[in-house]
């Protein structure tokens, strides 16, 4: 909570509160944050949010510690400028929000104004996201030490070294999730395909992935190793990876292709 003193002590406004607006919302208020230090604007506020005490859709404090912008990228022409008073310096932007430039930031609220851009991912729901987040030229190492400490409250951070890596970071991570997700189904209704009743064979999957992806997050060997002492010579599973491995029709170009796919389609967000 130390950390989150000048927050405290000036406000905090959370442009948006959406799923991932109200994922951070519950880690800022669980980490000591008190309700009557944050303003949230949306125009559709859920229950959850209407009941904590912060202030809703009211009058904003002067100068602010922190905006945390995130609304939908397609909202944004409308309620960026809304806060075009506080930009200039002295109240720091974070966004959250996908395919949106700090360029894009700096032409409503001005290039003195300290922005981090930040790039979440949805697992940011049960506090084990990762984001990665880089600040502009106005934003001081304190600005991006304090934007760090926000977003930790929803699990993991990095920091870019360019603004260029995040059309790179939005189509591993940020978009990631939705390939675990299709990988759970896929395998799921593979398993159906051999027989197994649709239940257990999600059971399954989702106990499988879920408990590969925590041995990988704790193990000291890389993925590459777990991959190879699963794998007994001639065996089951070295079997599927020959299907899984092969270069032209398995995962290594399969996911080339999907994340320099995203990788694009980030680019031509940001490109308006």
């Amino acid at each position: 909570m130390d950390d989150l003193g000048v927050v405290a002590d000036r406000g905090l406004v959370l442009l948006g509160c959406g799923k991932m607006g109200s994922a951070m919302l519950a880690g800022w208020l669980d980490s000591g944050l008190p309700v009557v230090s944050v303003w949230v604007i949306d125009p559709k506020p859920s229950d959850w949010v209407s009941g904590l005490g912060v202030h809703v859709n009211e009058g904003l404090p002067d100068r602010p510690g922190i905006v945390l912008v995130a609304v939908k990228p397609q909202m944004m022409g409308d309620a960026l400028p809304s806060l075009v008073a506080l930009g200039g310096g002295g109240t720091l932007f974070v966004s959250v929000a996908a395919g949106t430039s700090i360029a894009t930031f700096e032409a409503v609220l001005g290039a003195g104004t300290p922005i981090v851009r930040a790039m979440p991912n949805t697992p940011a729901a049960i506090g084990q996201g990762i984001t990665a987040l880089i600040g502009n030229a106005a934003a001081s190492a304190s600005d991006v030490d304090l934007a760090e400490v926000l977003l930790s409250a929803v699990g993991q951070v990095v920091r870019l070294q360019s603004e260029a890596q995040m059309d790179a970071v939005t189509g591993v991570s940020g978009s990631g999730p939705a390939y675990v997700f299709h990988l759970i189904e896929t395998l799921a209704a593979a398993g159906v395909a051999q027989g197994l009743p649709s239940g257990l064979a999600m059971q399954l999957a989702k106990a499988t992935v879920a408990g590969a992806g925590a041995l990988a997050m704790s193990s000291k060997e890389d993925p590459a190793q777990l991959r190879v002492n699963v794998t007994s010579p001639n065996g089951t599973t070295q079997a599927a990876l020959e299907v899984l491995m092969d270069k032209d029709d398995g995962f290594p170009a399969l996911l080339r292709r999907a994340v320099a796919a995203a990788a694009g389609r980030s680019k031509e967000l940001a490109n308006g």
